[in-house]
C-alpha cells in the first residue's frame, strides 16, 4: 500500500491481488465535454483485467435542480449491484481522466456509508506506463444483491453556502485553477464569468499530485493546505466547477485524517448561474 494508507493503493499492491476473491476494480473515468473523449469506448478498448465500468458520468440525481447532482442512496445501490459488487467486497477505483474522477467516485461511495473503498495511486496511466496487463471488451458480471446506502450529511446546498458567507462557520476552498477563481474573463470550462464565492480560498486540485500522477505525501499535502490558508482543525467545504475536482481535495484531506469536510455539490456551475448570488471577481475582490 502507498503511504501506509489503506485507501490509497499502489499498482504493485493491486497487481498482486487482481485475481483474489472479494476485490472489485471499478473504472471511474469521466471526462469534460471539451476533452472529446469516450470513456466507455476507451474502457472497452483497454482496461485493467477484470475491471468494471462505473459510468460515473451518468451516476447523478436527474431529479435535482443541481447540475450533476450527488446521486441518491438507491441510485448508488442499484449501480453497484448491477456491476456485481457485493456488500463485503473491497473496491479499488481508478481513472484515466485529466480531472481525476476516481476521487468523485470515492467520495460518492464513502460519504454514503460504503466502507473498504480505495483509489489506485497513479491510475490507469501509471499502470499502463509500467507495462502491466490490459484487457479489452466488456466483462460479463452477475448482478449482486443491492447493499444499503445512507443519505450523505457531507453535501452543502446553495442556501447553506449563502448562509455561510455571513457566519463563516466553514472555510470554503475552491479546487479550480487560479485563473478561473481570480480571473475576470469567461470561464473556459463551463462558460459564464470567472469568479468565486466571496471569502473562498483556492487550492488547485492539480497541485496535490506528483508528476507521475501519484498523490503527494501527507507532509506535502499538509503544507499545501496551510499555504492556501486552510486550518485543518476547522470545518471545510470544497467547491469547484461542478463538484468533481472538489472531491480531489476531499480525498487529500482524508489522507490527512480530515473526514468531516463537505462538498458544495452545485459548485460554481450553480452559483454563477444565479443572478442573486454574490460573486467575487478579480484578484482583489
Amino acid at each position: 500500500m502507498t503511504q501506509s494508507h489503506s485507501d490509497l493503493v499502489s499498482t504493485e499492491w493491486l497487481a498482486a491481488r487482481l485475481a483474489g476473491p472479494g476485490l472489485v476494480v471499478l473504472d471511474a473515468s469521466y471526462n469534460l465535454p471539451a476533452a472529446a473523449r469516450d470513456a466507455a469506448g476507451e474502457f472497452a478498448a483497454a482496461h485493467i483485467p477484470g475491471a468494471r465500468f462505473l459510468d460515473l458520468a451518468s451516476l447523478f440525481d436527474p431529479g435535482s435542480p443541481v447540475p450533476y447532482a450527488f446521486p441518491s442512496p438507491d441510485q448508488i445501490a442499484a449501480r453497484l449491484a448491477g456491476l456485481g459488487v457485493g456488500a463485503d467486497d473491497t473496491i479499488v477505483i481508478y481513472d484515466d481522466s485529466a480531472i481525476r474522477t476516481s476521487a468523485r467516485a470515492w467520495f460518492v461511495l464513502t460519504a454514503s456509508g460504503r466502507g473498504k473503498v480505495a483509489i489506485l495511486d497513479g491510475g490507469l496511466a501509471k499502470w499502463r506506463a509500467e507495462g502491466r496487463p490490459l484487457e479489452s471488451g466488456t466483462p460479463a458480471v452477475t448482478p449482486a444483491t443491492p447493499a444499503a446506502f445512507t443519505p450523505t450529511t457531507r453535501v452543502r446546498t446553495k442556501a447553506q453556502m449563502l448562509a455561510n458567507i455571513d457566519s463563516k462557520a466553514e472555510q470554503v476552498l475552491d479546487a479550480r485553477s487560479a485563473d478561473r477563481v481570480y480571473g475576470s474573463g469567461i470561464d473556459p470550462v463551463h462558460g459564464g464569468q470567472n469568479g468565486r464565492i466571496p471569502g473562498a480560498l483556492n487550492l488547485p486540485f492539480s497541485a496535490v499530485f506528483n508528476a507521475d500522477g501519484t498523490w503527494k505525501s501527507p507532509e506535502e499535502l499538509r503544507a499545501l493546505f496551510a499555504a492556501a490558508g486552510i486550518d485543518l482543525a476547522r470545518p471545510i467545504t470544497t467547491t469547484c466547477g461542478s463538484g468533481v475536482t472538489a472531491s480531489v481535495l476531499l480525498f487529500a484531506l482524508h489522507l490527512l485524517g480530515v473526514d468531516s469536510a463537505a462538498l458544495y455539490d452545485g459548485s460554481w456551475s450553480e452559483w454563477s448561474a444565479d443572478p442573486a448570488t454574490p460573486k467575487a471577481q478579480g484578484p482583489d475582490a
